[in-house]
């Protein structure tokens, strides 16, 4: 199942900010809540300052709901979509086709975040894809893992992690000499 451009890249912006917290916290100050802004290329009211510690509290929420079944995943996504009253519609902007939003871009960041990513959970629900979320395979790790590849086989939540499997693969082989 391939999704829509827009889906995944609301599941990417969402997997990507939830597992900003985890140690090191890598969402701390204004610039860097700008730099996640300007990465997954959010359109609408650029953030402002009082946004940080909004899109910071909202990290816990995006976790449990990717990690939760598909059944549990439902009561979340519609209380979600209910308490910022979305209503879905078709946008073009920039070099983007049509594609649906559900939320005006002058909303505060945290709220926009949320909306796309329940728009795009809707997606994942409706298609029975929730097996592309896993906990990462690192022991130590806890974050989310997305796997947007045609053969499900993504592991690990970051470079970093897919990095100290493979170190701790190759010191394993090397003991054994």
């Amino acid at each position: 199942m391939t999704f829509a451009n827009d889906t995944a890249e609301a599941l990417e912006s969402g997997v990507f900010l939830s597992n900003s917290e985890l140690e090191p916290d890598t969402l701390t100050t204004f610039d860097e809540l700008v730099e996640f802004f300007d990465r997954f290329g959010y359109t609408g009211r650029r953030p402002v300052a009082e946004d940080l510690e909004a899109v910071r509290a909202i990290r816990a929420p995006l976790r449990r709901l990717f990690l939760s079944s598909r059944d549990d995943a439902v009561p979340q996504i519609n209380a979600i979509l209910a308490e910022q009253e979305a209503v879905p519609q078709l946008v073009r902007h920039g070099d983007s086709d049509w594609h649906i939003h559900a939320t005006s871009e002058d909303r505060p960041l945290d709220e926009r975040i949320l909306v796309e990513t329940a728009m795009a959970m809707t997606d994942v629900v409706r298609d029975d894809e929730m097996q592309r979320f896993s906990r990462c395979a690192m022991e130590d790790c806890e974050g989310v893992v997305l796997d947007l590849s045609r053969n499900r086989s993504r592991k690990y939540c970051t470079v970093t992690c897919t990095n100290r499997a493979a170190q701790a693969a190759f010191r394993a082989r090397q003991s054994e000499d």
